[in-house]
């Protein structure tokens, strides 16, 4: 017979955690399946916190900050070696993991590792080491989260050749790196390798990185890119790729350009981690690159089991993860604690400099034939961006020219993924130029940039009226 519960959740990372506490909160029995030996997913383990933790490591670890704001080189005065580099990374992972145990334990959530797959619509089966579990679930979050996609083009079981994930098991630094694919994950570690003085080269099929960016955001991470050492090659596809030299992996680009290197990173997006799953048995048919179709509750087509985070598709995100989970455990169990989550979406990116956006960017509004007007202003300009020592950090913000209305927040410099969320708050609240006019900033604060962005875009109107 199989045990019954109210939830279970299959996948232990940042939505599946989420969605598994929220339903504990609620006083529901709740079941978490994680195949890895590990609670926190992608998030947590391969992702969005070590990428992070390794950029903060290499900034240290290079003097990269000192040199930007001193002049001088107050780096390790010795090589930094893979240890070095990993540690911080592998404690705070560590340490986050073990606050995910405890706060499921706090909410009494039973978890259970293994391979999970339907058996039928209510009924999932766990396969560990020899054993098999039945469970019998009333309703069904699957958060299962997402892996590199591998294109066949590159030997993989080279130990010169990774996916974003493998990276963090590398045993020695490269000499050079070329990074396959300018989105996110591919520039976030192209800079935190070209930190640490490693050459790196990024090759990407595209003209400009980041097309979802604000252009001005996408050329300003570029040009401060390569300023930091990354050497471009775009509009460029890799046409081979050879790891059987023993004097570097070659690679050969689609125009006819080659690249050697001691290592290749594969930057190719990501697929759903629902191959394992037996989703039709359940009555549900993924779609492309393995994703679960959901409505705006996160039901798939089979209405009591739901799925969140990676495993839906964009934007896969961590962060947005989390809150679809509690949106979903809310409506399964007909909560009134969260219905549903903001329309107007942060994003960060963690290139060095960083960047952060929100809302609308001038192409879009251009295409929607929307009359704008734009509100700039310098970290360079202000005394906290001469004391942090960002000379190319700005802050732009684009409202409606009729009412002022703000519609896009767009920030590059240091701390530019906590400063946008002051925008953010402004979008939610459907704010205009006024709220920032009248707003007053500590002294001296990067939030001091909303001011005179705002102040920039009213004189301009203004003028022009």
């Amino acid at each position: 017979m199989a045990d019954a519960f109210d939830l279970i959740v299959l996948g232990g990372g940042p939505a599946g955690a989420s969605g598994a506490s929220a339903a504990g909160l609620l006083g529901k029995r709740v079941a978490l399946i994680e195949q890895a030996g590990m609670l926190g997913g992608a998030g947590i383990n391969t992702g969005t916190v070590p990428s992070k933790t390794l950029r903060e490591t290499s900034l240290v670890l290079s003097g990269w900050r000192s040199r930007q704001l001193f002049g001088v080189d107050l780096s390790l005065q010795r090589e930094a070696t893979i240890s070095d580099f990993m540690r911080h990374q592998q404690h705070v992972t560590a340490t986050i993991r073990e606050r995910l145990k405890a706060n499921l334990d706090l909410r009494g959530v039973e978890r259970l590792n293994g391979v999970a797959s339907f058996v039928d619509p209510h009924t999932v089966h766990i396969l560990e080491g020899g054993g098999q579990t039945l469970l019998r679930g009333e309703r069904i979050l699957i958060a299962t989260g997402s892996s590199p996609y591998r294109p066949p083009e590159f030997p993989f079981e080279d130990d010169r050749v990774h996916d974003s994930d493998e990276l963090l098991e590398i045993s020695a630094m490269p000499r050079k790196l070329v990074v396959i694919g300018g989105g996110v994950i591919g520039s976030e570690y192209a800079g935190t390798f070209a930190a640490l003085g490693i050459e790196v080269h990024l090759v990407d099929g595209r003209g400009m990185l980041m097309p979802f960016l604000d252009q001005e955001i996408s050329h300003g991470i570029a040009t401060a890119m390569a300023a930091n050492g990354v050497q471009f090659h775009w509009n460029e596809r890799v046409v081979a790729c050879d790891a059987s030299r023993p004097g570097g992996v070659v690679l050969t680009l689609s125009s006819g350009t080659s690249l050697t290197c001691d290592g290749v990173l594969v930057c190719a997006g990501r697929q759903s981690n629902t191959a394992e799953l037996d989703l039709a048995a359940a009555g549900i048919a993924p779609g492309n690159r393995g994703l679960v179709p959901v409505n705006d509750r996160y039901q798939s087509v089979v209405p009591h089991i739901y799925a969140a985070g990676d495993v839906i598709g964009a934007p896969a995100l961590a962060a947005t993860g989390i809150e679809q989970a509690r949106v979903a455990v809310n409506h399964a169990f007909g909560a009134a604690l969260k219905s549903d989550i903001a329309t107007t979406l942060p994003t960060g990116i963690y290139t060095i400099p960083e960047a952060s956006m929100a809302g609308a960017t001038e192409a879009a509004l251009r295409e929607q034939g929307v009359d704008f007007i734009v509100g700039r202003a310098r970290y360079a300009d202000l005394a906290r961006g001469d004391i942090i020592g960002d000379e190319t950090g700005f802050l732009k913000l684009i409202f409606r020219r009729a009412d002022m209305r703000l519609l896009g927040v767009h920030v590059m410099g240091e701390q530019a993924t906590e400063l946008v969320h002051v925008g953010l708050i402004a979008l939610l609240a459907e704010a205009d130029a006024d709220l920032f006019n009248r707003a007053c900033f500590n002294y001296p604060t990067l939030g001091d940039l909303y001011k005179y962005a705002a102040y920039d875009a009213i004189v301009q109107r203004e003028g022009q009226a």
